[in-house]
């Protein structure tokens, strides 16, 4: 290995990196770089738009954008947790907080002994009507007004890209 200087004076790694592939160039490194701050940024500014009134943190207001999506607003608990890419575990802790708030209620599955059903329930449905105007406004001022149409279309096919390869 050995190092160079980009263009911006900083250290680049030349040759085999870890596995034996090649360390990211000045550019790509730059390109990854932006996208973990960006979207750190960005969860955490939605999440603080949501906090705002402290009743629905970002992540509860996801389960029920997923719930209230679906016909009779429940979903499986694994297909939750599936389309949220949480674990199975994680999303159970999520929804007995939310359960205890009365936003959404655990149900057995009518076609299957084992399954367990998320259902959201009015005063969730109510919650998420409250919450949606604030999240919606500041998903656009934050992202989608920054760009261009065809920056919102190479953006759309690049993340659907990584999606489908790491969905497996």
């Amino acid at each position: 290995m050995s190092a160079a200087a980009d263009v911006d004076g900083g250290p680049v790694r030349t040759g085999d990196g870890p596995g034996g592939g090649p360390w990211l160039d000045a550019h790509e490194q730059r390109v990854w770089r932006s996208y973990l701050e960006g979207t750190q940024r960005l969860w955490e500014h939605l999440g603080a738009v949501l906090d705002a009134d402290g009743d629905v943190p970002l992540q509860e207001y996801e389960v029920l954008v997923r719930l209230s999506e679906t016909p009779g607003g429940s979903l499986r608990m694994s297909e939750l947790a599936h389309a949220l890419v949480h674990s199975r575990s994680r999303l159970t802790h999520t929804v007995g907080r939310m359960e205890a708030r009365g936003l959404v209620e655990r149900r057995a599955c009518p076609d299957d002994g084992r399954g367990v059903l998320c259902v959201v329930t009015d005063e969730g449905r109510a919650a998420l009507e409250r919450h949606a105007p604030a999240h919606v406004a500041s998903v656009r001022a934050a992202l989608f007004d920054l760009l261009e149409p065809a920056e919102v279309d190479a953006l759309g096919s690049a993340l659907e890209k990584v999606a489908a390869n790491l969905r497996g």
